[in-house]
């Protein structure tokens, strides 16, 4: 297999691993939604740190492999894990006040960040037909959330400020894959995340009893761990600016899991809008597969 053939599998398989990330995503989501109905969103948010980073160590076991913790940018480490650690808290504070499907629509902000902050930080520029797919996909989310038909909750702006910081995230994560390895990147992750919170838990903590609201606040472990070491593994295969329009694909199942756990049903709006951000991952998955020059 030639360079250019590699390089492109890479590509191929970054992509389908972010589908997956995403998949998780919008489970741990509305596992959050559903939880802030119990508790304090910081006790969320503690949970979904807290049971991945017990994941983390189960599964990388730091004491016999302490190479793990060894990190060639310390700082950027950590920069990192905030920057996911505040966009986890605003997200889950607009939880309380908006569906999934519209926090969705507004975080689709991202990929437009990451490919205009993506060139002059990480030098991967973008071509004009995948400028346009993202635009088109970006009119679809517009579609979800028409902004202005009825307004909509002043949250919003925390999704804003969270898709800021997840945009950077996403960069950092790319920097990062040049320099540590994956397991390191993930430990980390869940490492600075499990320490901010638990400083500021004990303020908002609530005993809980039910062991369904347990079993809930355990699986978010699952869901953002092992998606964000798909995201981390995906970064390291593709560039970012290919892998951000993707995220896209994360509406579909916000919608789902909306309508069966929330009863929130999608109108025609959001039905057309969803159509069209579908086609757009299709024609830049087209896209890939015939440009293999591409950037």
């Amino acid at each position: 297999m030639s360079p250019a053939e590699q390089a492109h599998r890479d590509r191929l398989t970054g992509i389908a691993l972010m589908c997956g990330a995403v998949f998780l995503f919008a489970g741990n989501d509305a596992t959050a939604k559903f939880l802030n109905g119990h508790m304090h969103t910081v006790e969320v948010v503690w949970a979904r740190y807290m049971s991945a980073f017990v994941l983390a160590v189960i599964l990388m076991n730091p004491i016999r492999k302490p190479k793990v913790m060894r990190t060639a940018r310390p700082w950027l480490q950590v920069g990192r894990s905030s920057l996911l650690v505040l966009s986890t808290t605003m997200n889950f504070v607009a939880l309380r006040y908006l569906q999934l499907d519209q926090t969705m629509a507004i975080m689709f902000c991202s990929p437009f960040l990451v490919a205009l902050l993506g060139g002059p930080l990480l030098g991967e520029w973008i071509k004009w037909r995948r400028w346009t797919a993202i635009i088109i996909g970006f009119c679809g989310v517009l579609l979800v959330a028409r902004p202005g038909a009825g307004g909509i909750h002043p949250a919003a702006l925390l999704i804003l400020a969270s898709a800021l910081c997840y945009a950077l995230y996403s960069i950092s994560t790319r920097v990062l894959s040049r320099h540590d390895s994956d397991e390191t990147t993930n430990f980390y992750s869940n490492l600075v995340g499990a320490v901010v919170i638990s400083v500021a838990v004990p303020f908002f903590w609530t005993s809980q009893s039910d062991w369904h609201v347990i079993l809930l606040m355990c699986s978010m472990g699952l869901f953002s761990g092992i998606g964000h070491y798909l995201l981390i593994i995906a970064h390291r295969l593709a560039p970012a600016a290919i892998l951000a329009p993707f995220i896209y694909t994360e509406i579909v199942w916000m919608i789902a899991l909306g309508f069966l756990v929330f009863g929130d049903t999608p109108n025609h709006w959001t039905l057309a809008g969803v159509a069209i951000v579908i086609a757009s991952g299709i024609y830049l998955l087209y896209r890939e597969r015939v440009v293999k020059g591409e950037m």
